[in-house]
């Protein structure tokens, strides 16, 4: 038998196995879009590997431009696809999540939130110093209602809780909290300048607010009031507007060929701090509403409350709370 009518007849008997690739590209789908849970059919995924595996070796060398080829690639590639998936853990994908993704992330932004922080306390102290110079310039930062309030010698916060019951009172913050972040996330988009204006705007009205009390000796008592939720509240601010300031460099500087896809990578990686914002400020909704109000707290529950959130929130952010970070071992190795 010459080679010609040799390769012919190996070339039959292949064509004769198509029947086989078909099944095997068919549980191969099958099992990919989760259409099956036969048991019979995982076993046979293994025998389906090798059978495609062995098959397009001989096709690559027989028919190497043929539909045949083709077909036996895409089966092949869908089988190993398959075979090859990793198993999904709804719960585990949520511990690595807090374990590992959010430290890694927050780690990334570290410059960040060291700048964001700095503008921060840089408005703030830029806000006190102006409304403590010059006093009629905290109309630019409060409203009317509030100065009279204080010039009355009372805190706008008094009382809180006999106007809104401490559910609905908590519910709001939540809400308000994090719209506030998400705003100041997506606007650091802007190239950061979003970022430099929220974060320095809210610097500015906090310093100014705290002299102006401090001008009618009330200074304490907002203090008392912000000291058990703002700790945590103050720091997700800055690490939302830090996070949000990250994709807008991603935009000046991209770190890949296109600017688009250096966007999708930044925001993908922030992202996961963002999520972690979120989880703090149910924690501060929670605090605001039901404790920061309430005048029967005293002042060392509430800075133990204050500061033990804040560690807790450091804790979560370096991935200590779920386990020992990966990427911490890995930097410490």
């Amino acid at each position: 038998m010459t080679d010609a009518l040799r390769e012919q007849a190996l070339r039959a008997t292949l064509l004769q196995r198509s029947d086989l690739w078909k099944a095997a590209a068919d549980r191969a789908r099958r099992l990919m879009t989760g259409r099956t849970d036969k048991v019979s059919d995982a076993v046979r995924l293994v025998d389906d590997y090798r059978l495609l595996a062995h098959d397009l070796a001989r096709a690559r060398r027989l028919m190497p431009d043929s539909r045949v080829r083709s077909f036996l690639e895409n089966a092949y590639a869908q089988a190993h696809a398959t075979l090859y998936k990793q198993a999904s853990h709804p719960g585990y994908a949520l511990w690595s999540l807090f374990r590992d993704q959010i430290p890694e992330a927050t780690r990334s932004i570290r410059s960040h939130i060291v700048w964001v922080l700095l503008l921060f306390v840089a408005a703030l102290g830029a806000g006190a110093w102006m409304v403590h110079t010059y006093p009629e310039l905290i109309n630019l930062f409060a409203s009317p209602s509030l100065i009279a309030t204080v010039e009355r010698g009372e805190l706008w916060t008094e009382g809180l809780l006999n106007v809104v019951p401490s559910s609905v009172l908590s519910l709001q913050i939540l809400t308000n909290n994090i719209v506030v972040s998400l705003f100041a996330y997506c606007a650091g988009f802007l190239f950061g300048l979003g970022t430099f204006y929220i974060v320095g705007l809210n610097g500015l009205m906090l310093g100014a607010v705290f002299a102006f009390t401090a001008q009618h000796g009330l200074d304490d008592d907002l203090f008392r009031f912000i000291v058990a939720h703002g700790c945590v509240e103050l720091s997700v601010m800055v690490l939302s507007g830090a996070a949000g300031a990250a994709v807008g460099e991603a935009l000046i500087r991209p770190t890949t060929p296109r600017r688009s896809q250096s966007f999708q990578q930044a925001a993908l990686r922030t992202g996961k701090v963002l999520i972690a914002c979120v989880v703090l400020l149910i924690g501060c909704g929670f605090i605001e509403g039901y404790i920061s109000p309430d005048p029967s707290y005293p002042m060392w529950t509430r800075v133990v409350v204050g500061v033990g959130y804040w560690l807790f929130m450091v804790a979560m952010l370096r991935g200590w709370v779920f386990g020992r970070s990966r990427g911490t071992e890995a930097v410490e190795a």
